[in-house]
């Protein structure tokens, strides 16, 4: 059979059932199990238990039921009281106020999470019921959360750079440093987009309070407790105490002294963190699973291998060949997950890259981009079905919020390809 009807019959089988009221992960099992039986010879159930195992089992994905755990602690230790009162005076000179919580949030808890769905599930929980309530654009709330929390892939730690590194055999440590600089970009840019769109139309934000200088140095202290969190888990793995996924650990330790020290922790409340946690959890890892036996699904059809080789017999310049690695990686990141993005992908675009002249590192960079294009690009747009679970709105729409954020990546995308020393500036000075 060939590549095109294959892609359309399981195109067309992920609308219907995401389209229907089957949950979003038993969805993708279900159209996993019926693309195996219809177009290979390989065993489904088989399949499916040993992707249950590797995805539950590895130290990776283990780490992100921790990091939701201390999001979950964050939540209830009043952090996000706090953050508010520390972020809003700096905030209220900015058209859009508020809503660059969501941006300055997602970058803080991206330096300690090394996660794009637990950055977006925690700044979520903090963030969207506090600008909902106070009357700011939902659409505006919902859309700059969803690109904000891709930045817990480019901010270090994150444990895509790692599985990278591991892959191409590129310095970790180097990756984390090189996804300083375009983080701060992209942040800035989502950031200027609001400005952009409150400035043309003030009623998406509402009119905060005004706060002289005085106020606003006043108000640092209350964002010391996530201050102090990064250090501890940063510091924890630049000083070799702590390996990334460990930090994971090390981040729920650092939240619950910040609960303990706010005077928030009863027992009341930990069994309210620990049923959120689960259920969040559960949800998160349900549709990785669910993402995971799909991509296998995928690969076992051949389509990534089919359409990288496609490419490689084209002979192309350099910057053709990024473009068309882009449009490869934004189609096959609305079927894929970003490990699976990785690893299918790069035993052939790697040598493409490198004869083409382009540094291992800055394909790094690079490649993650486009794995944060594929968090909020349907069908298995990862942080839309994350914001899907926090405000029930349904991921078409959330997709729709998305179109700026994706285009804002691509903007990135676009300007370290043409400036790489982006990308190799802080690497070097550093190391």
């Amino acid at each position: 059979m060939s590549l095109g009807i294959i892609s359309l019959t399981l195109l067309g089988l992920l609308i219907l059932f995401l389209g229907s009221t089957v949950w979003v992960g038993v969805s993708l099992f279900i159209v996993g199990i019926i693309s195996i039986f219809l177009f290979t010879d390989n065993p489904p159930l088989t399949i499916l238990s040993n992707i249950f195992w590797n995805n539950t089992n590895s130290a990776t994905m283990m780490a992100l039921p921790l990091f939701i755990l201390m999001g979950e602690i964050l939540v209830r230790s009043r952090i996000s009281e706090s953050l508010f009162k520390g972020l809003a005076p700096w905030m209220s000179f900015l058209p859009g106020r508020l809503l660059h919580v969501n941006i300055i949030a997602s970058s803080l808890f991206s330096a300690v999470s090394g996660s794009s769905a637990a950055t977006t599930a925690t700044v979520g929980k903090i963030a969207l019921p506090e600008l909902l309530k106070r009357g700011y654009s939902r659409s505006l709330s919902i859309g700059s959360l969803a690109g904000a929390g891709t930045l817990g892939f480019l901010i270090p730690p994150s444990m895509m750079m790692i599985v990278y590194g591991i892959v191409a055999e590129v310095s970790i440590g180097r990756l984390f440093i090189a996804g300083v600089i375009p983080g701060i970009i992209l942040a800035i840019g989502l950031s200027g987009y609001i400005i952009i769109r409150c400035l043309i139309n003030p009623s998406l934000s509402r009119k905060e309070d005004s706060y002289t200088w005085g106020e606003r140095i006043k108000a640092l202290p209350h964002l010391l407790p996530i201050i102090l969190l990064i250090i501890f888990v940063l510091g924890s793995i630049y000083t070799g105490w702590a390996t990334p996924s460990e930090a994971a650990a090390v981040g729920v330790l650092g939240s619950f002294i910040i609960a303990i020290f706010s005077r928030t922790l009863n027992k009341k409340v930990f069994m309210e963190i620990i049923l959120g946690s689960v259920k969040t959890s559960t949800m998160i890892m349900l549709i990785v699973c669910g993402a995971s036996y799909l991509s296998v699904t995928i690969g076992y059809v051949k389509i990534p291998a089919q359409l990288t080789q496609f490419i490689s017999d084209l002979g192309l310049t350099g910057y053709q060949l990024i473009i068309i690695l882009a449009v490869m990686y934004i189609i096959l990141g609305t079927m894929l997950d970003g490990f699976s993005l990785i690893v299918m992908s790069l035993p052939l675009a790697l040598p493409l890259i490198v004869a083409a002249g382009y540094d291992p590192l800055w394909f790094g960079i690079f490649l993650i981009l486009m794995i944060e294009i594929s968090q909020i690009t349907p069908p298995i747009g990862f942080n839309l079905f994350v914001i899907n679970g926090l405000v029930k709105e349904d991921v078409l729409k959330i997709a729709y919020y998305a179109i700026p954020s994706f285009i804002i990546i691509l903007l990135v995308t676009a300007l370290i390809t043409i400036y790489p020393e982006i990308v190799f500036w802080l690497p070097e000075i550093m190391m």
